[in-house]
């Protein structure tokens, strides 16, 4: 009998079940989801994904994720932060991705907002994992009962009051929590997936981000 929240796939091997054993989000599970990433553009991107993802399931936004790449110039921010009003109709006019004016225009200036924390910090990387938060915060076991129990963190309460003062919108604490655990400034794999032990490998020879000393 497997715990609650684990899945046994075609394959034999144990998943966190809300992957569903569908090809891509299996893929995206084992592959992506909970790897630490310190890559500027990757965080971007996915915190943008995170504010569309707002109302939707992820994966209706993962599916959509490559139209999203071609529409908003592959998250590069600086690109992004150069965006107007032609972009927007652009955007609203792609079938490809999700036509919300506001999150469209949220992305536009988060890219700006983001180039300011790089002015500041070095990286967006090395904001973020300032964040990373410590094992007092941290459940005893990552169970399926544990994840569902805590959408949000003090943590990803802290980084979403941060962000909004600096100017970032669609960043709540729910948003901000998941983008945590997709991009492994935390490993929530349940306990007994067969990728928990493989992101906690990486988290641990992870050289984290430093940010910039004036």
């Amino acid at each position: 009998m497997t715990a609650k929240g684990i899945v046994i796939g075609e394959d034999g091997f144990l998943r966190c079940a809300w992957q569903g054993n569908l090809d891509d989000y299996r893929r995206y599970h084992d592959e992506e989801w909970g790897r630490p990433v310190t890559d500027d553009r990757r965080l971007f991107e996915k915190i943008c994904l995170e504010g569309f993802q707002s109302g939707l399931s992820w994966l209706t936004i993962l599916r959509k994720r490559e139209a999203f790449r071609a529409a908003f110039a592959g998250f590069d921010f600086d690109k992004v932060a150069t965006f107007g009003e032609a972009d927007i109709e652009r955007c609203l006019a792609d079938t490809g991705i999700v036509r919300h004016r506001g999150k469209i225009v949220s992305t536009i200036n988060n890219a700006r907002r983001a180039q300011e924390l790089r002015q500041e910090f070095g990286s967006l990387a090395s904001y973020f994992w300032s964040y990373e938060p410590g094992t007092a915060e941290r459940p005893e076991l990552v169970t399926y009962e544990a994840i569902v129990a805590n959408p949000t963190t003090p943590t990803s309460t802290r980084i979403s009051k941060d962000l909004k003062k600096r100017g970032w919108t669609f960043v709540g604490p729910t948003t901000i929590y998941a983008f945590m655990q997709a991009m492994g400034l935390v490993n929530d794999h349940i306990e007994g997936c067969h990728c928990r032990a493989i992101v906690e490998d990486l988290r641990g020879k992870l050289a984290r981000p430093r940010a910039r000393v004036a």
